[in-house]
């Protein structure tokens, strides 16, 4: 499990159902929920 910032627990928190993506400038990121709260967390990862 990767972690990231939760915006909404205001704390790093572990991400659930992770999946890789590219945004449109090229690079790559994470996209998950929290798995404490629910919420969608986001983590970029940097260039391919």
């Amino acid at each position: 499990m990767e972690q990231g910032y939760c915006v909404k627990c205001k704390a790093k928190k572990d991400m659930k159902d992770e999946q890789k993506v590219t945004l449109k400038n090229g690079r790559l990121a994470l996209k998950g929920k929290c798995s404490t709260c629910g919420t969608s967390m986001f983590k970029i990862l940097g260039k391919k």
